[in-house]
């Protein structure tokens, strides 16, 4: 009997733009159970008749990837960005049933010797680099996933692997709801002192979603949440310390006790990560996940975060020292840092954030990321809203074209904050990947997804500079995905790029955001029209190395502690994992951390997300993308034809090659020589510190 449930169902389509119109959770488990059954029969009959050739085993296998890829990618799209109880549980009844066939796909010993053959076949030779890449990635990652196991040890090995899946969703949504649930409701004048009229304005927003139907940006009441868009201004400018010391509290110790006590999932999934890692013949995960990275080992890792933290160190106690005698207390605590910080900052550099504000509405701000991009990679993006279904509200959609004006890549924009379904921080996904089917190009399709201010009051979303940095960062992951000239799905985009260089692309649009013509053409009042006044541009230029030891120590102690925790950490020893990171924060930090800090209880990065011994890779990739934004600076900024020139070669080689070569050749092609860690330093305002 025919499940026309089944055939109906439109995350069974396959292949083009998701349907986001007509997704129902009720569709996802029997579209899952239903597709993954269809995918065994395929599966075994490959395995059946393995033939070592690229178009037999290579492209075969690939079919079977993207099919399961793109519905299982769109569940895990709208986990994101639209998280529901009724998706939540979904999701976690089908979940163990596409960890299983991953693992069984990805244990495939005939799969894996037919790899091996095609290595070893004559075909070898005539394969581009791409394609040896792909095949010998393959080989390495059947071997990570434990296919040379047998009898118990694999039976363990496939526990683990579906225990850890369960245990990251858990996390997860343990720090989603840990962080939905708290609200702290203002009624008081003196509750709101200091604090901006755009948090008033959200605050207001938030308490009439609460059912305050009354509240107003000026009688409130108004409701502060540990959302990022609520809960980093209220510490910049809230003048009430007491309450500053409530919220700080609060977000320091979410998802770390009661019904989403992380803390339990945090030593389970350590101990599992070392158990997984000795079944490997590995003695430590780190090892396991630098197999997959660029760096060759935790000792070299650990060379370049020691560099930096000799250098930031020092110039982060200087920071300390600067905000006490500024603010005239000695006994500074960690709910001040962020308030007096900032207060130092107006008064050093003369202006807040909060007044750049009117001259970052997002529109304007896109308009002039959009002309970046054309100016260096000779791209035009245009709107195409109303050409794809989206999922919310607010989402919008985009088509990239090339110097020829032909299509090349097209990308979803979801901008703002929704903590009530919406995950916190910004991130790229991929939506479709470059591929070549037949004669035709199959054209990329990003997710870029950020978390700023939403629009209020009738005002459009007025962005911070740090909100503008974040959604630059976004976009050049994006365009890595976008502008790949790859055509094999397994190494176009960010596929198959090393963990520790794939921020490259990232961090590097970031520097943009401080160039003049780019700058101004963005920084555009929303009600006059004006341009950023030049006193503001050189006071930001000023104040972009404000208290960069203390931000550079900050991302040296979260990679530190990710790399201590899964090479040096034994489940069941002498130190919890709270121990382990008051152990870290001695030489990486320069205020200890509070007794009842949980942070590690909401650090997604390495508990939920792919950043398990390789937070490193923020650092490590930014002095790849430093090293590349000097070339710009070399070939000088004011010549725009250098600056095409040298953007067109990142474009082709950064940004086109992907995965195709190892990051170390494709860096080379770009910049003619290895990457050095002087520009970054420079970039930083710590050289004359080095």
């Amino acid at each position: 009997m025919v499940n026309t449930s089944v055939i109906d169902n439109p995350l069974l389509i396959g292949q083009g733009l998701p349907p986001f119109d007509k997704i129902e959770p009720a569709q996802i488990v029997p579209a899952i159970t239903g597709l993954l059954s269809d995918l065994e029969i395929q599966l075994t009959e490959l395995e059946n008749n393995i033939t070592p050739t690229w178009s037999d085993l290579v492209e075969s296998l690939t079919g079977i990837e993207e099919r399961l890829g793109w519905t299982w990618g769109i569940v895990g799209h709208l986990m994101g960005v639209k998280n529901s109880p009724e998706l939540r549980a979904a999701y976690e009844t089908v979940q163990p049933q596409v960890v299983g066939f991953i693992s069984r796909f990805s244990q495939s010993k005939p799969i894996y010797e037919g790899f091996k053959a095609l290595r070893d076949s004559t075909q070898w030779q005539s394969l581009q680099p791409a394609q040896k890449r792909i095949v010998s990635a393959s080989i390495r990652d059947a071997e990570l996933s434990g296919v040379s196991l047998e009898g118990e040890k694999k039976e363990r090995f496939n526990n683990i692997q579906l225990e850890l899946a369960e245990l990251s969703t858990k996390f997860s949504n343990n720090v989603l709801d840990a962080t939905k649930a708290f609200k702290m409701k203002l009624t008081q004048p003196e509750e709101i002192d200091g604090l901006p009229p755009s948090l008033l304005g959200l605050a207001a927003q938030t308490a009439r979603s609460e059912g305050e139907e009354n509240a107003t940006p000026e009688d409130g009441p108004w409701v502060i949440t540990l959302d990022f868009p609520s809960y980093f201004p209220f510490m910049k400018y809230s003048a009430n310390r007491d309450l500053r010391e409530k919220i700080y509290k609060a977000s320091i110790s979410r998802a770390s006790g009661g019904e989403w006590d992380n803390n339990p999932l945090i030593e389970r999934i350590l101990e599992l990560r070392q158990e997984q890692s000795r079944l490997l013949g590995y003695k430590t995960y780190a090892e396991v996940s630098l197999a997959r990275k660029m760096a060759a080992s935790v000792e070299e890792v650990e060379q370049l975060l020691e560099e930096l933290r000799q250098v930031s160190y020092e110039a982060a106690k200087e920071d300390l020292e600067l905000i006490k005698a500024f603010a005239g207390i000695d006994d500074l605590k960690h709910w001040d840092i962020a308030y007096w910080s900032e207060k130092q900052r107006e008064a050093k550099f003369n202006f807040t954030a909060e007044e750049l504000r009117p001259y970052f509405p997002l529109p304007r701000v896109l308009e002039g990321l959009f002309t970046l991009a054309e100016r260096i990679f000779g791209v035009t993006i245009t709107a195409a809203d109303g050409s794809a279904p989206v999922w919310a509200e607010g989402v919008r959609y985009f088509e990239i074209r090339d110097e020829k004006a032909h299509p090349i890549a097209n990308f979803y924009l979801d901008p703002y904050s929704r903590p009530a379904e919406k995950r916190g921080g910004a991130w790229m996904d991929v939506c479709i990947g470059r591929a070549k089917i037949g004669d035709e190009i199959r054209l990329p399709v990003a997710y870029l997804v950020c978390n700023q201010t939403p629009p209020v009051d009738g005002k459009p979303s007025l962005m911070t500079f740090d909100e503008v940095t974040t959604l630059f960062h976004e976009f050049g992951h994006g365009l890595q995905h976008m502008l790949t000239r790859v055509d094999y799905p397994g190494a176009a985009g960010i596929n198959n790029v090393e963990w520790d260089a794939v921020e490259l692309p990232s961090q590097f649009m970031e520097n943009w955001c401080y160039d003049r013509p780019t700058l101004m053409n963005m920084a555009k009042h929303y009600e006059t029209g004006e341009t950023l006044p030049e006193h503001y541009y050189q006071k930001l230029l000023a104040a972009r190395n404000y208290m960069s030891g203390s931000g550079m120590l900050r991302q040296l102690h979260f990679s530190f502690l990710d790399l201590e925790l899964h090479h040096r950490y034994q489940p069941g020893g002498g130190e919890t994992p709270s121990e382990v990171r008051e152990r870290i924060a001695r030489s990486t930090t320069v205020i200890s951390p509070l007794e009842e800090d949980a942070f590690l209880c909401s650090f997604g990065h390495i508990f939920s997300g792919g950043y398990a011994a390789g937070y490193y890779s923020y650092k490590w990739a930014e002095v790849l993308s430093a090293d590349a934004f000097a070339a710009f600076e070399e070939a000088g900024l004011d010549d725009e034809e250098a600056v095409k020139e040298v953007g067109y070669r990142f474009r082709d080689t950064v940004l086109g090659l992907g995965g195709s070569l190892h990051p170390m050749e494709v860096f080379k092609e770009f910049r003619g020589r290895e990457p050095d860690t002087e520009p970054l330093l420079r970039h930083s305002g710590l050289l004359q510190n080095a």
